[in-house]
């Protein structure tokens, strides 16, 4: 059945065909994404009629509006229920959109060991992997035979993706190797476990960030990672697929920072019309202010501009230039510091580059800038200032957008690095931001070339 129509007996009512499915793999995944394009009502209605065992399943997938509006029409012991059989990263990951009177209330509704463990692992910072950490994760010893191994595994392991590694500790918990499952199942069962060890294994620190976990599941290729504590004893295991989720949140929350835009807490089609005003404010606000250096900038050359008002003709051409470089360079060195290519001790490598990068764009730009005033001069579509002469104005456009060329590179690579030295997010220097500042100091650099080349 299409999903419109799916949608369509939900709406209306009915939910056979939606409960027909309930045991397909993807069901929960597919059932949480159908009530999220349903008016909120519908979709805490909709929950609220399935069966408690679907509600378990699909409460992990769930939206944070909607987690929140289904909790509230539910008795405390379910609740208890539903918050107690979650994951733990999806525990996790539900107590931190509360603020701190719901994380005392639901906290009481967990057991003992989960309120210890999720009071624990809340404790880290918001940006570090033990956020992500599932603790239901499968461990062996080495002197097991394959067979008791396999065995441990179905009595008292489920079926989820952080089963697909299995890790061997010692009797502390300590990390000794990690196991693909398909190494144990292609093996004799009268083997033993350390036979089939390599001894080599990934992890990740519990006081590693994201970005740390990002990069080494992308370097070894991996499916599941362990997370150990300072005496290597493993914490839990962090899974692809979670990390994924993290990555493009935070690659969204960059995307609307570089384009002028704070970022969102809630996906575009459900943040409210005045949120969005606000996010999207502040920026411009910074912005148009920015933009009045502008208009102070050409009034300081007035008398220049009077005396030659060809060069108005070519502000727009000469800024919006050293505007595109500075946003191609910033992109460049936010993505690359992103992906670990580049740190901020690598400041004098980018300035070298940028500086002869931004020399070679603007001698590109400046020949075609100094070919367009000739064209124009020689075809007679456009007598530039007879005072000063074509050749005068030609090479006064083509020396400006060298030098505003060059500043704009120099300035969109240098400035994320700045900010990453100073600890702060490189994506706040926004492409729009960028833009501005070369906008003012391009003027300066026109003018001042203006008045050298020219004699104004």
């Amino acid at each position: 059945m299409l999903v419109q129509d799916l949608r369509e007996k939900i709406l209306e009512g009915d939910l056979s065909e939606l409960l027909h499915h309930s045991k397909d793999e993807d069901y929960p995944a597919e059932v949480a994404k159908l009530l999220a394009t349903l008016p909120a009502e519908h979709g805490i209605n909709t929950y609220l009629h399935l069966p408690e065992k679907v509600q378990n399943e699909i409460f992990g997938f769930l939206d944070h509006d909607l987690q929140i509006g289904v909790i509230e029409e539910l008795p405390r012991p379910k609740i208890s229920n539903i918050l107690n059989g979650l994951e733990s990263d999806d525990r996790i990951a539900f107590f931190e959109t509360l603020d701190g009177v719901q994380v005392t209330e639901y906290l009481n509704l967990l057991n003992d060991k989960n309120r210890l463990a999720t009071y624990d692992l809340l404790g880290y910072p918001e940006n570090s992997v033990a956020r992500l950490i599932n603790t239901n994760f499968t461990s062996v010893r080495k002197e097991w035979t394959i067979g008791q191994a396999v065995e441990h595994l179905r009595r008292f392991y489920t079926d989820t993706p952080a089963a697909n590694v299995i890790f061997v500790v010692d009797n502390t918990g300590k990390l000794i190797d990690d196991l693909p499952i398909r190494r144990l199942v292609l093996n004799e069962h009268g083997k033993k476990v350390e036979d089939i060890m390599d001894g080599f294994y990934v992890k990740l620190d519990i006081q590693d960030n994201i970005e740390d976990a990002i990069q080494k599941f992308k370097e070894y290729d991996r499916v599941a990672l362990p997370v150990t504590n300072s005496n290597n004893v493993v914490m839990g295991v962090v899974t692809i697929d979670d990390v994924i989720d993290q990555a493009e949140e935070k690659d969204t929350k960059e995307m609307q920072q570089f384009g002028g835009v704070e970022s969102l807490d809630l996906p575009y089609v459900k943040t409210a019309f005045f949120t969005m005003i606000q996010k999207r404010a502040g920026w411009l606000i910074v912005l148009f202010f920015g933009e009045l250096l502008t208009a102070t900038a050409m009034q300081h050359f007035e008398s220049e501009i009077a005396k030659a008002m060809v060069l108005g003709m070519f502000v727009p051409l000469i800024i919006s230039s050293g505007g595109n470089c500075g946003s191609q360079a910033a992109t460049l060195i936010i993505r690359a510091m992103a992906l670990k290519e580049l740190t901020p001790k690598d400041w004098w490598y980018v300035m070298r580059r940028e500086i002869f990068s931004g020399l070679v764009l603007g001698f590109i730009l400046g020949i075609f800038g100094f070919i367009r005033i000739a064209l124009w001069q020689k075809l007679g579509w456009y007598n530039y200032n007879e005072d000063y002469g074509w050749i005068g104005v030609a090479f006064t456009v083509s020396i400006s957008l060298i030098g505003v060329v060059m500043w704009g590179t120099l300035s969109g690579s240098m400035i994320p690095i700045i900010l990453k030295r100073l600890k702060l997010d490189p994506a706040t220097s926004s492409a729009p931001f960028v833009a501005t500042l070369v906008d003012v100091t391009g003027l300066i650099i026109y003018f001042t070339a203006a008045a050298l080349i020219l004699g104004l």
